[in-house]
């Protein structure tokens, strides 16, 4: 009995020691500077500063990141559009950033820059739907080619709550000589517990020189967003309520009212105007 207890010990001995070497050399081994994560989501509504991209339809959307322990980060992002949302012939988004990042406590310093890419487009001259004025034209300018912006952009955040500025190094979106529009994003994101969580926006667009027929033609605006989201093993549902005062009414043609065509028919749609979207996203 006692042989074959001191057996049974030096047997567990020996398949436990390998197991805890295992452990410590894993407990030493020092962590990878690098991380990858990717993302996939399904949006009723491609919103970008407040403007929808997918003439008010649903958009599937993902990406991927890399961040390196020193601050250094890039990533890419894409999402689908809608041809009639200011991209002719285009039908994807696709984002390329990087940047460097770092926080203090509370604090964080965001700095970077982004490229906006639209492959397949081709600005060729849009007209308000009733014709008064080419919505991409300007003092007999045209963009030629295809569609793409270009920033650079400073942040910071303390706790919960982030500000950006975003600056334009090209023409914004091939907007002929608006290079210099800028936009400024305020964003919070609070965690009630349990999964749940608030989030906030609240952004201000200036659309640098450009001004084509009258007051109500002019690009700048500010936009803001409410909303609430949930957490359920790993699947963050969200719902927002979104808007802005940009002019987009088709009655007078304004800046924001884009055109969709279809069947040789192009239907108009106030792009800027509020509506609750709704989103679900998962991060791997």
């Amino acid at each position: 009995m006692r042989k074959t207890f001191i057996a049974a010990s030096l047997a567990l001995a020996a398949s436990v020691a390998p197991q805890l070497a295992s452990a410590q050399a894993a407990a030493a081994a020092p962590a990878s500077p690098h991380t990858f994560t990717g993302n996939l989501g399904l949006v009723t509504d491609y919103r970008f500063r407040g403007i929808s991209q997918t003439f008010k339809q649903p958009a599937i959307q993902g990406g991927f990141d890399y961040s390196h322990a020193s601050g250094f980060y890039a990533g890419n992002w894409d999402s689908s559009i809608n041809t009639g949302a200011g991209f002719p012939g285009g039908s994807i988004e696709m984002d390329f950033y990087g940047g460097w990042k770092q926080t203090w406590g509370d604090w964080g310093l965001d700095l970077g820059t982004i490229y906006y890419y639209y492959p397949g487009t081709d600005a060729i001259p849009l007209t308000s739907p009733n014709g008064n004025f080419p919505v991409n034209q300007k003092n007999g300018q045209t963009h030629s080619g295809g569609v793409h912006n270009w920033e650079l952009y400073i942040g910071g955040s303390w706790k919960w709550l982030s500000l950006k500025y975003y600056h334009a190094v090209s023409d914004y979106f091939s907007l002929p000589d608006t290079k210099g529009s800028n936009y400024i994003d305020l964003s919070g994101t609070y965690d009630l517990g349990n999964g749940w969580g608030i989030v906030g926006h609240l952004g201000s667009f200036h659309l640098d020189n450009w001004h084509v027929g009258t007051d109500a033609t002019k690009g700048s605006y500010t936009d803001w967003k409410l909303g609430v989201t949930k957490d359920l093993s790993g699947w963050v549902l969200g719902a927002s309520y979104i808007d802005t005062n940009a002019k987009g009414d088709c009655a007078t043609g304004s800046f924001y009212c884009f055109g969709n065509s279809a069947a040789g028919a192009t239907k108009f749609k106030n792009v800027s105007n509020g509506t609750l979207v709704l989103s679900v996203l998962k991060t791997f």
